[in-house]
């Protein structure tokens, strides 16, 4: 990664907060350098706490933030439009609906589950070639995996470029290689890397560098079309109650992508690129950080927290 001073001040050394006033849509607020505090209350007594670091990028700039833009965490599946980038420039047939559960972390509904396998059949490739596992508490089959979609797309990348099916998720398979140098061109900084869950290669940057590589996704040969497809299908990107579902649903111009321990980036309607990040990974947290930063987003203010009744006993909030 680079060691260089960022513009605005921080070095990858220390963090500083300048003055930097946030523009127009934008929480009405300077850089604040403590993350947004989000607890859970049962019986009105707060229970958890968890700190969440959140970071907005237009046009190479920060100009939102709350925490510390250079909290250095993995990408995980909110790499995954990233990584589609290659399906959608070496496949211009397939539609939207496949090139979106490509990018998704599905809950494996019927039309989901639909979707993989009509992308494993437009690869060509079987359900066998998915170099992934089984996830426990879902049916015993990798195309149930909540990444079998990206897996799926990566096969049809590596059948359109000539590349071997076989081992395809280790680092040092070209398909790997490249998506490797499209990340890196998108953050601006070369990534750490690491093995995901799903088996393939993750990527270590800084928030602020998420969140400027999805302010750059349109940007980037392929990236309008994945952008469109996701936002056209909301539902095969998470599923019914998830967040980035949710938020995509909730109005126009929003593209957002959840990533295990408790990361979310997207793109704002108006373009900016973001990353949220709960420091102790706690995903229950994103909702009210979300609607903290982005006040206009009050739905996901507030998180209900249930008995085993289904009886509201508690809340998740920012405060």
């Amino acid at each position: 990664m680079s060691t260089g001073k960022h513009p605005h001040g921080r070095s990858r050394g220390g963090f500083r907060v300048g003055r930097k006033s946030c523009r127009s849509g934008y929480p009405g607020r300077l850089a604040a350098v403590e993350p947004i505090r989000v607890v859970e209350r049962r019986g009105g007594t707060v229970e958890s706490v968890h700190r969440v670091h959140a970071v907005a990028v237009r046009d190479g700039e920060i100009v939102a933030s709350a925490g510390d833009p250079g909290f250095v965490t993995f990408l995980r599946s909110s790499a995954k439009p990233l990584q589609a980038l290659l399906l959608a420039r070496a496949r211009p047939d397939l539609d939207d609906r496949l090139i979106s559960i490509a990018c998704a972390s599905h809950r494996a509904e019927p039309e989901q589950i639909q979707a993989v396998r009509d992308l494993l059949a437009a690869a060509p490739a079987t359900e066998d070639d998915l170099e992934l596992g089984l996830q426990e508490g879902r049916p015993p089959e990798r195309v149930y995996h909540n990444c079998s979609g990206k897996h799926a797309g990566m096969l049809a990348v590596c059948r359109a470029r000539g590349w071997p099916t076989e081992g395809y998720r280790l680092p040092e398979h070209p398909l790997q290689q490249e998506i490797l140098g499209e990340v890196t061109a998108a953050a601006g900084a070369e990534p750490a890397t690491g093995t995901d869950h799903c088996s393939v290669v993750t990527f270590a940057l800084p928030v602020e560098r998420m969140a400027a590589a999805l302010a750059r996704l349109t940007e980037i040969d392929g990236g309008e079309r994945i952008a469109a497809a996701m936002r056209a299908n909301p539902q095969m990107i998470g599923g019914e109650g998830s967040l980035d579902t949710r938020l995509m649903q909730s109005g126009p111009g929003w593209l957002a992508k959840g990533g295990a321990e408790g990361l979310f980036c997207g793109i704002t309607p108006d373009g900016a690129g973001f990353a949220l990040k709960t420091q102790d990974g706690a995903f229950r947290a994103l909702g009210p950080a979300l609607a903290s930063f982005f006040p206009g987003l009050g739905e996901f203010a507030r998180v209900p927290v249930e008995n085993s009744r289904g009886e509201e006993v508690g809340e998740v909030v920012a405060g």
